[in-house]
């Protein structure tokens, strides 16, 4: 926005200028000197044009493809050595919590997200709530239970959570009406 809004500024104060708004002085002088016109004038000036324009233009197209890429990771390593590799896929280990804590009184819903490395794994938890939840016992129980539950399975001392936990907006009285 601040970008665009510089943009628009520029444009609208060299449209004055080329309209004498500023004097025709100003809008009669070239608007660059001889020397930019020069440089401009050489053969390779537009090629090196074109070359920024595509490398600004591949590193665009980068960006964006990058935004969408999604940092959850496809199997859990639970134990890795010379024989072999025991391994869970993440569905499976996030199904079962999501589940777990859904069960849970006053959660409507709950999506979970494992992150960062196969092997040391962290948690993203979203809760939807009911309007009238204890949220402090959900927490509670999200803690002590479903997270315990899911380091006991994956065999690890800690798993770096962060919950993040909204309300839904309570039910409409269908009865009530307007007398």
């Amino acid at each position: 926005m601040i970008v665009g809004s510089v943009l628009l500024a520029g444009g609208l104060s060299a449209l004055a200028v080329g309209q004498g708004l500023f004097g025709g002085d100003l809008a009669a002088s070239p608007l660059l000197g001889d020397q930019v016109n020069e440089l401009l004038a050489q053969r390779w000036v537009p090629y090196a044009a074109v070359a920024v324009a595509f490398v600004a233009g591949f590193l665009a197209l980068r960006w964006l493809m990058v935004q969408g890429m999604n940092d959850t990771v496809g199997r859990l390593f639970l134990e890795r050595d010379d024989a072999g590799n025991v391994e869970m896929t993440e569905s499976v280990a996030r199904g079962a919590l999501e589940q777990e804590v859904a069960d849970y009184p006053g959660v409507r819903r709950a999506r979970a997200r494992l992150t960062e490395s196969s092997d040391r794994p962290h948690l993203r938890l979203a809760l939807t709530l009911e309007d009238d939840a204890d949220v402090a016992s959900v927490w509670q129980r999200v803690r002590s239970e479903a997270i315990a539950n899911l380091r006991g399975a994956l065999e690890l001392d800690q798993v770096p959570t962060v919950i993040r936990m909204s309300m839904t907006a309570p039910a409409k009285n269908p009865r009530r009406s307007l007398a």
